[in-house]
């Protein structure tokens, strides 16, 4: 049985910090901020609204990271966009959830998204009331991040660059695995994992992932990248030969 001592959020969230970028979530109005452009919510983002400085947001970082890792073909691009999103999403609820026992309201409509930002993904949390929070348990996360983001992320992506959904919820899996990992070595580890096991779970994601080795039963292509491998969940041992047009994910 994992005991947790529930925590109030402190408006800083600082108890993220300690663990790492993947984690930290910044205020939108943060005094320390420096002046950039309108960031858009991801609740456009998912909606594949256009915005005045980036056009179609997700397409605008698609091209960019396709730039970046010289992918031949957008779908590539897509997937290791869309595993750095849910990386980022997975890591700022379970870390809340870990380390205080009950997260921010996360919402789409709350969460503004930097499109032309570095890894790991730049998230900024809307201001919030005192006290405005939810329950850390796993069904809150599961309602906050499978159904609130990562399900009409993968609509959107299907719609533009097809992607097989099992590669969607196979990044899915791996990027909640890869958040539990991170927060290993600190005291919130324990109950990272009680709440990765109950979502995994989940019907959304049961199956993506070897129950015993939590490697993947899919790919999300990185291998077809210049110089590309394999990832050490991935469902290939060695890079497969690529067709002209790919048939792994």
């Amino acid at each position: 049985m994992v005991l947790l001592l529930v925590v109030d959020l402190d408006p800083e969230l600082a108890a993220l910090r300690p663990l790492g970028a993947f984690f930290v979530l910044r205020t939108i109005g943060d005094p320390a901020e420096t002046s950039r452009p309108a960031l858009p919510t991801l609740a456009q983002v998912y909606e594949n609204a256009s915005s005045d400085v980036y056009g179609n947001p997700l397409t605008f970082r698609i091209r960019k990271v396709a730039d970046a890792l010289d992918a031949p073909e957008p779908r590539i691009a897509a997937s290791i966009a869309h595993l750095g999103l849910a990386a980022r999403l997975w890591s700022a609820a379970l870390g809340c959830a870990a380390v205080y026992g009950r997260i921010p309201d996360l919402s789409p409509g709350r969460l503004h998204w930097d499109p032309d930002g570095s890894a790991p993904e730049d998230l900024w949390l809307a201001p919030r009331e005192p006290g405005e929070s939810l329950q850390g348990d796993a069904r809150t996360l599961a309602d906050v991040v499978l159904h609130g983001h990562l399900e009409p992320l993968a609509a959107a992506l299907r719609t533009a660059y097809r992607p097989a959904s099992g590669l969607l919820w196979g990044n899915a899996a791996s990027a909640l695995v890869g958040a539990v990992r991170q927060l290993g070595p600190h005291g919130a580890g324990a109950r990272a994992r009680a709440l990765a096991a109950e979502l995994l779970a989940h019907p959304l994601l049961e199956g993506a992932l070897d129950p015993r080795t939590l490697r993947r039963r899919s790919c999300c292509l990185y291998y077809r990248l210049p110089g590309g491998g394999v990832c050490g969940d991935c469902c290939f041992t060695r890079a497969p030969r690529s067709s002209p047009r790919g048939t792994s994910g």
